[in-house]
């Protein structure tokens, strides 16, 4: 079980892996890129294991898509669902990409609101 302590540390872990990047000055890009990757990813893993256990509060945007996603469990991209009488559509983009850029090694998913006719 997960605490908010343990994301403030691996929030730290982060910034550790950061700063370590950002005041590394040999000629490698990618030096460092998987440990920032994976403390990335533990940081939303542990956001999102809080919020849905209710130890961090989500944003009215976030309950929203909680609500969506509920409702909505098998949209597919770009599907278009009517929630509460307004128009919203399933969003996909990629949270991480491989170390050539032609893999997406994460997924990230949300929805949008539609321009509602005036």
């Amino acid at each position: 079980m997960a605490t908010v302590e343990d994301l403030e540390e691996a929030r730290r872990e982060l910034a550790r892996w950061n700063e370590r990047f950002d005041n590394y000055s040999g000629n490698n890009p990618n030096k460092y890129r998987s440990d920032i990757n994976a403390a990335r990813q533990r940081v939303r893993d542990l956001e999102d294991y809080l919020k849905a256990a209710g130890a961090l509060p989500r944003s009215d945007h976030e309950q929203l898509e909680a609500e969506l996603d509920r409702a909505f469990p098998n949209a597919k991209s770009k599907q278009v669902v009517e929630h509460e009488g307004r128009k919203y559509m399933r969003r996909f983009w990629p949270l991480g990409r491989s170390n050539s850029g032609k893999t997406v090694t994460g997924w990230g998913k949300g929805w949008e609101l539609l321009m509602e006719n005036a």
